[in-house]
């Protein structure tokens, strides 16, 4: 087909072109009488793109093969038209792809697949390659959408993205991606909104699209902004309903790479260079490329019924975490949490996908893979893909890794390892690492293994004895630990220690259960005048514990200093402990006689206090006087005017 109207118009402005004179300019190179186009008149405007305008927001693709994004189409080398492509060309491209998608009145699958089959033939005709003019019908339909009324004009214009899209999505994508990031980096430009949701309705090109978008976000090397341009365009896609359905196939890739783009942002924006900006999770503020990755995430965890995992996320402020430089990990354990609840029948894919991710070059893909594996172990099917061994000496191994994070990650599979019900032969293996653990000086690493330690003890056949051996010269410290949350979880571990060791026994505790219980009371009772609220209630919860085991009977006065401070209820305490344990007398005097040096006023004078009452209730010949000198000067070192 000879298609002169493409030629410059003799005496006609350039861009000013009319899909009717267009028609006609078709219709006559045919020997056709020339008719009244099937578009109806269209308003008078010109349709050159706006190339200058939009060339300020192109995203720079130097040395990118994947993707190129010029910013122009070069002309063929050879042909019967060699003229540069020119803005009125582009133009006229789409005139001519508007019309003939207008002209096809088959609808659905049929008059995509004539669409494309009729541009390629014509451009054939013309010496030239459909594939080798995308980018220009692109930019054309992309200039030309918004003048076009609603109804069958714009439907013709979208049919013929989706008619290129079909057999050249990369070129498309590629086509679109500049001029999904305007100039000023905020508002999207609604235009190019349209024709993403466009390609997304469409069933059939949608997937293949997707996958493009998913290779641009994939790829490293790729400029922030078009990773930007790929992630906004991924949200206008996902947002459509029913489109989430064609990610089937590589759905946990796409969460993956949406997840992992959010810790390299987070690391971006750490960097001291970078100005700090209030809320980057939310929609509309000035670091949006945080938000765009929030929201395309959000819609595609929706669009596949995901919705309780969103709603998990607001609540926990998981969203909030996953922007956050230091918070990202515990975001990304939230999420795998919430979809273990929510979203199970991903998670076989999810492991899958992470497991070559365990051993990436990268810091930022490897750690966020790992906290996604890890998570993704408190899910009981999930964690039987991997033989039992081979899972356990992959987390006791991250225990050597010099990285603390990662060690940490590896002590909360350890823990989620614990409560599976298959694992506790494993005792012997497990036990080692959470123990060592304990003497760590980050603290996440301490409270990551006192919660394994607590998991263990809810399992049957829990090792109680050994562990209350172990515990022994380790967990009287933890207690008075520096770290509020490190306090805190080491009085829940005894208490759910005792409540374990207890059992059916008739006689109370027995053993070195016993002795570790009897070496803790003072710093409990002093722990519940702690500052930290957390520390307080967990020392209140164990002494409960601890007074139930041992029968003593002062659950009421435990609760009555807790909440009151009553000096009488103490009183009565510290009779019960001079009465039951009259050995241990020495010890206790000189365990509150080390509070006395306590950096905290409340737990200095809970001590005064405390050591007043024992004193008071212990018969002269238990103690020396030197003892007693001694803890009387300290008293009155450290508050003179306690008495």
């Amino acid at each position: 087909m000879a298609l002169g109207a493409w030629g410059r118009a003799q005496g006609g402005p350039v861009g000013a072109l009319t899909l009717t004179a267009l028609a006609e300019g078709i219709q006559a190179d045919q020997g056709q009488t020339p008719g009244r186009s099937s578009l109806g008149p269209q308003p008078e405007h010109g349709l050159e793109p706006e190339v200058e305008a939009e060339g300020a927001a192109a995203i720079p693709t130097a040395g990118s093969e994947a993707c190129s994004l010029p910013g122009r189409q070069e002309p063929a080398p050879e042909g019967p038209y060699q003229d540069p492509q020119s803005p009125w060309e582009e133009g006229a491209l789409a005139d001519l792809a508007v019309y003939t998608a207008a002209c096809l009145e088959e609808a659905g699958f049929a008059g995509t697949q004539a669409t494309a089959l009729t541009l390629s033939s014509a451009l054939e005709a013309r010496g030239k390659r459909l594939e080798d003019q995308v980018y220009a019908l692109v930019r054309g339909l992309r200039t030309q959408v918004p003048s076009l009324a609603e109804g069958r004009p714009r439907r013709a214009a979208l049919r013929v993205l989706s008619a290129l899209a079909l057999d050249h999505a990369r070129e498309v994508v590629c086509a679109l991606l500049p001029s999904s990031l305007p100039p000023d980096r905020c508002s999207y430009p609604q235009p190019t909104a349209e024709l993403w949701r466009s390609l997304s309705r469409n069933q059939h090109v949608n997937g293949q699209v997707l996958v493009q978008l998913l290779w641009a976000l994939k790829d490293e090397a790729r400029p922030e902004l078009e990773a930007l341009a790929a992630t906004r365009a991924l949200g206008e896609m996902l947002a459509v309903s029913g489109c989430v359905g064609a990610t089937r196939g590589f759905y946990p890739q796409l969460l993956l790479v949406l997840v992992t783009q959010l810790h390299r942002l987070a690391r971006r924006g750490h960097s001291p260079d970078t100005p700090k900006v209030r809320a980057p999770w939310r929609r509309g503020s000035p670091h949006s490329h945080a938000s765009c990755a929030v929201e395309a995430l959000k819609a595609l965890l929706t669009g596949d019924g995901g919705r309780m995992v969103v709603t998990c996320m607001e609540q926990a402020g998981g969203w909030r975490r996953l922007v956050g430089v230091h918070s990202h990990l515990e975001g990304v354990l939230l999420l795998a949490r919430a979809m273990v609840a929510y979203a199970d029948h991903h998670l076989r894919g999810l492991f899958g996908s992470l497991l070559p991710r365990l051993r990436s070059p990268d810091d930022t893909q490897r750690l966020t893979a790992m906290a996604f594996f890890t998570g993704l172990l408190q899910s009981r099917p999930t964690a039987r893909l991997l033989r039992e061994e081979v899972l356990l000496e992959r987390l006791r191994a991250w225990q050597g890794d010099p990285e603390p994070t990662v060690r940490w990650l590896g002590l909360l599979g350890l823990g989620h390892l614990a409560l599976n019900r298959g694992k506790v032969r494993h005792v012997s293996k497990l036990l080692p690492a959470l123990l060592g653990a304990l003497g760590e000086g980050d603290g996440r690493l301490v409270d990551a293994a006192l919660g394994a330690l607590r998991r263990l003890l809810l399992r049957p056949r829990a090792p109680v004895r050994l562990l209350s051996a172990e515990l022994g010269p380790r967990l009287p410290r933890l207690l008075d630990d520096a770290r509020d949350s490190v306090r805190a979880s080491a009085a829940g571990l005894l208490g759910t220690l005792v409540r374990r060791g207890q059992g059916g026994l008739p006689v109370g505790l027995r053993g070195p259960l016993r002795k570790l219980v009897l070496q803790s009371l003072i710093p409990l009772l002093l722990r519940l005048q702690d500052p930290s609220r957390d520390a307080a209630e967990s020392s209140e919860w164990t002494l409960a514990r601890c007074d139930q085991a041992l029968r003593w009977g002062l659950l009421e006065d435990v609760v009555t200093v807790a909440h009151y401070d009553s000096p009488e209820a103490l009183s009565r305490i510290c009779r019960c402990l001079v009465q039951q344990c009259p050995s241990h007398i020495p010890s206790f005097l000189s365990q509150t006689q080390g509070y006395l040096r306590s950096p905290q006023d409340p737990l200095r004078r809970a001590a005064a206090v405390l050591l007043g009452f024992l004193v008071h209730h212990t018969s002269p010949g238990r103690v020396s006087q030197d003892l007693l000198d001694s803890l009387f000067q300290g008293t009155h070192r450290h508050d003179g005017h306690v008495t």
